[in-house]
């Protein structure tokens, strides 16, 4: 009896997930492919870590919450951000900053194809050349092409910056024939694009806007004057405009492991605007400056998460699992292990520091 009892006296609890096992060996596995650390989504209540924010809320108010943190969260949380307030007083006046105003749209008539030149041009006058500015949100519209309308036509695109400042907006010209303008979604017409800008203008126009002086050679991992280029779905969008823009600066919602379902696919921009923001867009017709201000207000609340590091070796420490053999990962206590684990995404709040 003494023999079956022993292996739940020496279960070994992970320090992040809390998850249990019988063998060292066991739980060393799990923290070799968990990439648990300060950076992963937690609950507020108990601390638990998990892979997304949308597993946080399954733990605190899905089918299987636990009820502990459940009943607390209940009281003190807020659904936004997930954060939990000591009093109602406090909570109160958090959830008056955190749930934020919709953006106004654009509309179909912001600006006429001859307007867009002009704007294009204000994009690069010396009074506004984004300094200081890290992040540069950008959104495209657009209409269909095809037999069937199915191939995506970049018409529309939009920038803004960090402050939700339109720092370029222009319809473009379509490189083929357009069979679906998609009217219901784009609110666009044959009109307005009769004279519309040429697509590689546009590209052109955007590249000078976030690489702001800095020499395509010269781009480095950290610092240089190249702007973070924020959006939903990028790698579409970027597709559409026939440009390319370094992998270490993008910043895609639609991509970023915190903000993805529990299985790690991609949720729409709509859900992560209602769920993380509190208010709706795309109610009728899809507005790229409305989504180019949510999405880059869900990159700054997303990179204003203060992930103390007390207690924690530096995250660039060459000491990892890869570098110790199996038997001294096992005489390792869990909170060592922990210490040693690393993150499997980069942190948008690394932008900041």
């Amino acid at each position: 009896m003494g023999t079956e009892a022993n292996p739940l006296i020496t279960r070994h609890k992970c320090s992040a997930c809390f998850k249990q096992f019988k063998r060292k060996e066991h739980l060393v596995e799990h923290m070799k492919i968990s990439y648990h650390s300060v950076h992963q989504p937690r609950c507020p209540v108990c601390l638990k870590h998990c892979k997304s924010f949308e597993s946080v809320r399954e733990h605190l108010n899905g089918p299987l919450q636990k009820p502990t943190c459940s009943e607390v969260f209940s009281v003190q949380g807020c659904n936004l951000c997930l954060k939990v307030y000591n009093s109602s007083n406090s909570l109160h006046k958090h959830k008056e900053i955190c749930c934020l105003a919709s953006p106004v749209p654009l509309g179909t008539a912001f600006m006429h194809s001859t307007e867009c030149q002009v704007n294009m041009s204000v994009s690069n006058d010396k009074d506004h050349n984004l300094e200081g500015l890290k992040g540069v949100a950008m959104d495209c519209e657009m209409v269909g092409g095809g037999s069937d309308g199915s191939i995506d036509i970049c018409a529309r695109v939009c920038l803004v910056d960090e402050d939700e400042n339109i720092i370029f907006y222009a319809y473009v010209q379509p490189e083929i024939p357009v069979t679906n303008y998609r009217y219901e979604l784009t609110g666009l017409t044959k009109e307005h694009l009769k004279d519309a800008v040429p697509l590689m203008e546009v590209k052109d126009e955007i590249l000078k806007i976030l690489y702001n002086g800095e020499p395509v050679e010269r781009l480095r991992l950290d610092g240089g004057k190249a702007r973070l280029l924020v959006g939903h779905s990028l790698e579409h969008d970027l597709y559409c405009l026939r440009m390319k823009y370094p992998v270490h600066l993008l910043r895609d919602t639609a991509k970023y492991q915190p903000l993805m379902k529990t299985n790690l696919v991609s949720h729409s921009l709509k859900y992560l605007t209602r769920t993380y923001l509190g208010y709706d867009i795309q109610t009728a017709v899809h507005d790229p400056y409305e989504d180019c201000v949510s999405v880059m207000r869900l990159y700054k609340r997303m990179r204003s998460q203060d992930h103390q590091m007390e207690g924690m070796k530096p995250q660039n420490l060459s000491t990892d699992f890869d570098s110790l053999q199996p038997e001294e990962l096992e005489k390792m206590s869990p909170d060592e292990l922990y210490e040693i684990s690393r993150p499997n995404y980069r942190c948008w709040c690394l932008d900041s520091k």
